[in-house]
C-alpha cells in the first residue's frame, strides 16, 4: 500500500493554498494611484500625514479604493485616471501651499488592484522590469577625477595644518593636477617634512626634487587610496540616488554599479523624462553655521526671540539668514549667520549609536585634520551656543540639526538630543555622505509601455505553448502517470510565481526565459520516475511495489542532477549582474520548486489514485512491454 502520512498530505494542501493565494494578485492588474513622499530630510511620513491625506480627499469629495502607509511614503489607490489627477491636485494644494518650496512629492503611480484582504497578508504581484513595463534607462558617468581633485584639495589643507603643528616651515603648498607640490628653502627642512608626512599621511607617496633654488616635495595619492576614494564616491552616489528616486514613486527601481565609474539607473513605469533627469542631476552640499538667534529658551547665549520675530517681519540683520528647522516634532525658527564654518568635504564619517552612560541615541562625527582645527577654534569661545548643520539642495537650505555646544569640540564629537534610532540613522546618512562626485548622463533610453506589453504577450505565449506541448507529450506517452506529471508541472509553475511574488522579485524578459527553461527541466524528474516505475514493472514487481521503488530509487538521480544545476545557477547569481542575475534568481527558485512538485506532489496524487487499492493489477503508465509476453 502506498500512503502518505497525514502531515505530508497536509503539507501538500498548505503548499497549494499558499501558491494559489500568492499567485492571485498577478491576475488583478494595476489601477491608478497617487504616492506621497517627503522631499526634506527632517520631515518624515507618519500617521499624522496619513490622516491629513484622508481628510483632504474626504473634503474634496474624492473616493478612493484603498490607502496604504509604507516606510517612507503613502499610496492612495483610485478607480480611474480622472480621479487620480483630481486627487493629486487636491493633495498637492493641501500639502504644498508654497509651490516654490515643496515639502512633499506627490507623484502619479500604479498599484495592484488586488483585494484588500490579499494585500493584508502581503500578497502582492511581482514587479515588472523595464523591458516588460516600459520606462526610462540612464547610464551615469561618475567624475572620478573630480572626486580625487576634491580629496587632494582637502589633503593640501591638512598638510598645511600638519606642518604648522610640527613647526616645519615651507614656502607654499599647491595642487598641480593630480599631485601636491610643497616648496622648501633647503634640503634639510624638506627631509624633515618628508618624515612628518610619512608618519601622518599614510595615503601619500612623496618624491623629492629641485627646481632652481627651490627644494620640492611632490606628494601623490597611492593607488589603494585612489581606489578607496572611487569606491566611496560610487557608494555615496548610489545612496543619494536611492533617496531621490523615492520621490518619483517608482515601484522597483534598479540602481547598480557598472564597471569602475558608471551607475545604471532603470525606472520602470516612469515616462516624465524631464523630471527624472532633473532629479538625477541634483547636487547636495553640507554646511555648518552658527545660530545667531533662536526662539527656544533652553540655551540663553543666543536666545533672542525678539530678533527672530523682527527677522520674520522682514527686518533681517546683515550677514544673517532665516531658516525653519524641525525640532522634536515641532517647527522652530532660527536666525543663522551667513558665514560658513565647515563644508561637507571636511566630514570623514558619521555613524549612529548609543551613549555609553545614559544609552540614548547619538551620532558620532569624525572630521579631517583641517576640519578639527576649525571646529576647535570656533567652539572654544562658543560653549552653550547653538550651531546648525544645513543641507543645501537645488539652492535651498534645510536645517538638519541645530545642537547646543556643550564643550570645546575637535575632530571627533557627538551630537545628542535625539528620541529614536530612526532619527540618528537617517541623519547620520545625510551628514556622512551628503556630497557625491559629479555625474553626467551619457546614455538614456525610453521604452514605451506598448513595447513592454508586447514583450509580456510574447513571453506569456511562449511559456504557455511550451507547457501545453510538454503536457500533451507526457499524457500521450505515459497516460495517467503523464497526466499526473502535467498536474505537478502546473503546481510547479504556481509555486514559482507565488515565491517570486512573495519575495517581490522583479520579472524581466530573462526571467520569463528562465520560467520556460524551468518547465522543461522540471519534467525531467517525472520522466526519471515514470521510467523507473516501468523498469520495476518489467522486472516483475507488483504495481504497488513498482510505484514505491520508482519514486525512492529515482530520488538519488533527481537530487544529483538538480544540485549540479543549482550550483551553476548560484554561480550566475553571485558573479552575474543585471539580466543575468534576474535569470539566475528565477532559475534557482524553479529548481527548488520543481523538486518538491515532481517528487512530493506527484507521488501524493498517485497515492490518492492507486494507494487505496489492495488488488491492483496494472498501472496506466503506457507500458509497451510486459514480462512473459
Amino acid at each position: 500500500m502506498n500512503r502518505f502520512p497525514l502531515w505530508k498530505n497536509a503539507l501538500i494542501v498548505v503548499a497549494l493554498i499558499f501558491g494559489l493565494l500568492y499567485t492571485l494578485p498577478n491576475f488583478f492588474g494595476e489601477v491608478p494611484a497617487v504616492q506621497i513622499a517627503s522631499v526634506k530630510a527632517t520631515i518624515k511620513v507618519d500617521n499624522a500625514l496619513l490622516s491629513k491625506v484622508e481628510t483632504t480627499l474626504k473634503d474634496a469629495g474624492i473616493s478612493y479604493t484603498g490607502i496604504f502607509a509604507d516606510p517612507g511614503n503613502i499610496r492612495v489607490r483610485l478607480a480611474d485616471t480622472d480621479t487620480q489627477m483630481k486627487a493629486r491636485d487636491a493633495i498637492e494644494r493641501a500639502l504644498n501651499p508654497d509651490h516654490a518650496d515643496p515639502t512633499y512629492s506627490v507623484a502619479l503611480n500604479l498599484l495592484s488592484a488586488s483585494p484588500t484582504w490579499l494585500t493584508s497578508i502581503h500578497a502582492l504581484p511581482m514587479y515588472l522590469g523595464l523591458d516588460l513595463r516600459g520606462g526610462l534607462h540612464f547610464l551615469l558617468q561618475v567624475d572620478m577625477k573630480g572626486a580625487i581633485a576634491k580629496r587632494l584639495d582637502s589633503t593640501a589643507a591638512d598638510l598645511r595644518t600638519l606642518l604648522r603643528d610640527k613647526n616645519v616651515r615651507h614656502s607654499g603648498i599647491t595642487r598641480e593636477r593630480d599631485t601636491i607640490v610643497i616648496k622648501f628653502r633647503d634640503a634639510e627642512t624638506r627631509e624633515k617634512a618628508r618624515n612628518v608626512l610619512s608618519s601622518g599621511q599614510d595615503d601619500l607617496t612623496t618624491v623629492p626634487s629641485e627646481d632652481g633654488a627651490d627644494f620640492l616635495l611632490t606628494a601623490t595619492l597611492k593607488l589603494q587610496a585612489e581606489r578607496r576614494i572611487q569606491e566611496s564616491a560610487i557608494k555615496q552616489n548610489i545612496t543619494t540616488l536611492h533617496n531621490r528616486i523615492n520621490e518619483l514613486g517608482v515601484a522597483e527601481p534598479v540602481i547598480q554599479q557598472q564597471g569602475a565609474d558608471r551607475i545604471v539607473v532603470q525606472l520602470p513605469g516612469v515616462q516624465d523624462i524631464a523630471k527624472a533627469k532633473d532629479m538625477l542631476g541634483r547636487t547636495a552640499t553640507l554646511e555648518v553655521r552658527m545660530v545667531e538667534a533662536h526662539m527656544s529658551p533652553g540655551t540663553p547665549l543666543n536666545y533672542d526671540p525678539e530678533k527672530v520675530q523682527a527677522a520674520i517681519r522682514g527686518d533681517i540683520p546683515p550677514g544673517t539668514e532665516l531658516f525653519h528647522a524641525r525640532r522634536r516634532g515641532e517647527t522652530e525658527t532660527l536666525l543663522l549667520s551667513k558665514q560658513i564654518i565647515l563644508t561637507g568635504d571636511r566630514f570623514v564619517k558619521a555613524a549612529s549609536g548609543f551613549d555609553s552612560q545614559n544609552h540614548e541615541p547619538i551620532i558620532t562625527v569624525d572630521l579631517d585634520s583641517a576640519g578639527a582645527r576649525i571646529m576647535r577654534d570656533t567652539t572654544r569661545e562658543a560653549v552653550k551656543r547653538r550651531m546648525a548643520i544645513l543641507l543645501f539642495e537645488k539652492g535651498k537650505g534645510e536645517v538638519l540639526t541645530a545642537p547646543t555646544i556643550q564643550t570645546e569640540l575637535g575632530g571627533h564629537f557627538q551630537i545628542t538630543g535625539f528620541r529614536t534610532t530612526t532619527e540618528t540613522n537617517d541623519l547620520s546618512l545625510l551628514i556622512g555622505s551628503p556630497l557625491a562626485a559629479p555625474m553626467d548622463i551619457i546614455e538614456e533610453r525610453t521604452i514605451g509601455p506598448s513595447l513592454g506589453a508586447d514583450n509580456i504577450a510574447k513571453g506569456f505565449h511562449s511559456t504557455m505553448w511550451g507547457f501545453i506541448a510538454i503536457a500533451v507529450f507526457m499524457t500521450i506517452y505515459y497516460l495517467l502517470f503523464g497526466f499526473v506529471s502535467a498536474l505537478a508541472l502546473s503546481a510547479n509553475l504556481l509555486f514559482l510565481v507565488a515565491l517570486l511574488s512573495l519575495l517581490q522579485a522583479t520579472l524581466t524578459l530573462p526571467g520569463i526565459a528562465a520560467i520556460a527553461l524551468t518547465l522543461g527541466m522540471a519534467i525531467d524528474a517525472n520522466v526519471l520516475i515514470n521510467e523507473r516505475v516501468r523498469e520495476e514493472l518489467r522486472g516483475g514487481s507488483t504495481p504497488q511495489a513498482a510505484i514505491m521503488a520508482g519514486y525512492e530509487r529515482a530520488w538519488a538521480t533527481i537530487l544529483d542532477s538538480n544540485v549540479t544545476t543549482l550550483i551553476a545557477g548560484i554561480a550566475l547569481l553571485i558573479f552575474g549582474s543585471g539580466p543575468v542575475r534576474g535569470f539566475a534568481v528565477v532559475h534557482c527558485l524553479g529548481i527548488l520548486t520543481s523538486m518538491f512538485s515532481a517528487v512530493v506532489l506527484s507521488r501524493g496524487i498517485i497515492n490518492l489514485i492507486y494507494g487505496q487499492r489492495k488488488k491492483l493489477t496494472s498501472l496506466s503508465i503506457g507500458q509497451i512491454w510486459k514480462p512473459g509476453v
